[in-house]
């Protein structure tokens, strides 16, 4: 069975950090893109960053670019969200997910597997 267990969220003051990250199981991570998605609290889930299977695209969020690194380790089968200098903004059950195609795609219904999520709270 394939699945996701992602792990590395708490609660953090802002300007804080934390790594999340998403273990496979069941698969290896070699042939998917790999992206990460915020769901804060009435708000519908946003696509934070996305990383295609060879690691040579990837893509940020506006509000991302600058504090936010993903990255993989496909030996580990194993994807990260570096996250720094948190705000209180960044608050929100964080979401692993894998595309099959390899590739980043456009449309969050485009990824094929998700990972039950990891609760992030900024605050002081």
């Amino acid at each position: 069975q394939l699945q996701f267990v992602e792990s590395g969220g708490g609660l953090v003051q802002p300007g804080g950090s934390l790594r999340l990250s998403c273990a496979a199981s069941g698969f290896t991570l070699d042939d998917y893109a790999i992206g990460w998605f915020r769901q804060a609290p009435g708000k519908k889930r946003e696509e934070i960053s996305c990383i295609s299977k060879s690691g040579g695209t990837i893509n940020y969020v506006d509000s991302a670019k600058g504090r936010f690194t993903i990255s993989r380790d496909n030996a580990k089968s194993t994807a990260y969200l570096q996250m720094n200098s948190l705000k209180p903004e960044d608050t929100g059950v964080y979401y692993c997910a894998a595309d099959q195609a390899g590739s980043c795609p456009e449309y969050v219904a485009f990824y094929d597997y998700w990972g039950q999520g990891t609760q992030v709270t900024v605050s002081s």
